[in-house]
């Protein structure tokens, strides 16, 4: 690839939950410019996919090119160990400035001996910590975390220095409090409508964080990775005016259960939809543990028409910043040498199959993801692309961006040359879903038709044909004329799980 120097740029720019038809370019009450801008310069690829429908498995496969019952952050509440592979470690190897700025999430709040955690209480509130540390931190040379999103108590890290150091000494007035109050808490969340001054907002704080690693990175003429990772429309609804009153409650697309659409999958889809078996969901935690999601989802129709306006009014907000981000690579001259990437860690339930927020439940919503890739020069302006895609496959594509060997312990594929010519790579992905117990322990295969949801030791699936059935209300797993379908589904879903084992070195004797 010659010198260092000469490698291109690569920026990576995620969300957190944000439904896949959020966009201006989708639906046109969305006020997203810069996000519009990205799609009109680069590619939209319209069916993308996580390979986790959570935060931290999801970002620790981002970063592995790994999936997550192979990095070993399967679930929520489990850590990323810091010994573990990744694509900033080995770009910052060559030579590559390496940044994150904004949500890690790779740690649980929690930590035991042996799974220290630096993302837990009470050190995410101990500044003078957070003062003294930067880095190195899973390949990343300079770091600036936050944990929590809107007003949660898990509010410190950089982002309270940073408000300090901008004069609000008296932040946590607007956050929840540690340990938690329930009534401060009720009272924050009430209208949807922060307090929190604007120029104070976490989101402004990443923009102006990442465009500083940018001009450090240009100053030291050095190639970047740098991940600028937005902490919003992450649940809870809550932003500052004008943003929260930006979308009309009344215009806002509510999406709908069809009368029916449940009855032939899993029980869960009912008492999560219809919202009325609370303790039906205890039992469940009870006996299996935690399940994040796995609670009645229903929200009277007033109430989801708020939460959506405001969750709206969060992806508007953030696309502004996204905006002083790429004016930025504008204005110092590197637009043309910087691969940009946008996506999200996984998607968002707005009332589609009465469902609200995250849930366990693998339909399009939650887990496919808006996806838009712009590169000057390599990547054709203006297309929209229907191949699959997957957010395991970034780290692999970005080493092959950068000239660098894919390592064959990385699972991800290399999506280079659907990005700059469209032929197409993967004919399949593969969404894994863990909570730690046996019942919704779940994984879901999609090809370019159908998609086929399997449950360990569980009798129960979904099979949906997305061709004919898009809005996914009929499902064929009991039916007895897509039996057929179904074995073949499960075989090539055998098949997948079977092409994506990790191969952590070749082999080289033959005994």
């Amino acid at each position: 690839m010659g010198k260092t120097e000469k490698r291109t740029n690569i920026l990576l720019v995620t969300s957190d939950q944000h439904h896949y038809g959020v966009l201006g370019a989708v639906n046109p009450i969305l006020q997203t410019p810069a996000l519009d801008r990205l799609c009109a310069e680069g590619v939209r690829f319209d069916r993308a996919y996580t390979c986790n429908p959570t935060c931290t498995p999801a970002r620790a496969s981002i970063l592995t090119g790994l999936y997550p019952s192979q990095h070993g952050a399967w679930s929520l509440g489990a850590k990323l160990f810091e010994d573990v592979p990744t694509v900033s470690g080995m770009l910052r190897a060559v030579g590559y400035y390496t940044a994150l700025i904004g949500k890690a999430h790779f740690q649980p709040l929690a930590s035991r001996p042996g799974m220290e955690s630096l993302e837990c209480q009470p050190l995410l509130r101990d500044l003078d910590f957070w003062r003294k540390f930067h880095g190195p931190w899973y390949g990343f040379e300079w770091v600036e975390t936050a944990r929590m999103h809107a007003a949660e108590s898990h509010a410190g890290q950089h982002y309270a220095i940073w408000m300090e150091e901008k004069g609000l000494v008296n932040w946590r007035d607007y956050f929840e409090d540690w340990p938690p109050n329930p009534e401060k808490k009720r009272r924050l969340y009430a209208s949807r409508r922060w307090a929190l001054p604007e120029p104070f907002h976490y989101t402004v704080w990443t923009a102006e964080k990442t465009i500083e690693q940018i001009q450090k990175a240009v100053t030291a003429d050095k190639p970047f990775f740098i991940w600028a990772s937005f902490h919003d429309p992450h649940p809870p609804y809550l932003v500052p005016p004008p943003w929260s009153e930006l979308y009309d409650p009344a215009r806002v697309a509510v999406g709908r259960m069809i009368p029916g659409e449940h009855e032939g999958n899993p029980e869960h889809f009912r008492k999560a939809a219809l919202g009325h078996d609370v303790e039906w969901w205890k039992r469940v935690a009870e006996g299996e543990g935690a399940v994040h999601g796995g609670h009645p989802q229903h929200r009277e129709e007033e109430e989801l028409r708020k939460d959506i306006a405001c969750y709206y009014g969060m992806v508007s907000f953030m696309d502004r910043h996204i905006g002083r981000i790429l004016d930025a690579l504008d204005h110092v001259g590197i637009a043309e040498e910087t691969l940009v990437v946008f996506t999200t860690d996984h998607g968002h339930f707005l009332g589609q199959h009465g469902l609200t927020a995250k849930a366990i439940h693998h339909y399009e919503d939650l887990i496919r993801v808006p996806f838009l890739v712009r590169w000057p020069g390599h990547i054709p302006a203006g297309r929209i692309n229907r191949h699959l895609q997957n957010l395991v496959d970034l780290a692999p594509t970005f080493l092959a961006v950068a000239g660098l060997e894919i390592p064959p312990a990385m699972t991800g594929l290399n999506l280079l040359p659907d990005w700059l010519e469209g032929k197409k790579v993967r004919t399949w992905s593969v969404t894994e879903n863990h909570h730690g117990n046996r019942r919704f322990h779940l994984r879901t295969y999609v090809n370019e038709r159908y998609k086929i949801t399997v449950y360990r030791e569980w009798k129960k699936g979904e099979l949906f044909d997305l061709e004919a059935d898009p809005g996914e209300t009929r499902n064929l797993w009991d039916t007895p004329s897509a039996a057929s379908l179904k074995t073949e589904l499960l075989q090539d879903f055998l098949q997948a799980t079977m092409q994506y084992e990790s191969v952590p070195m070749p082999r080289i004797a033959g005994a």
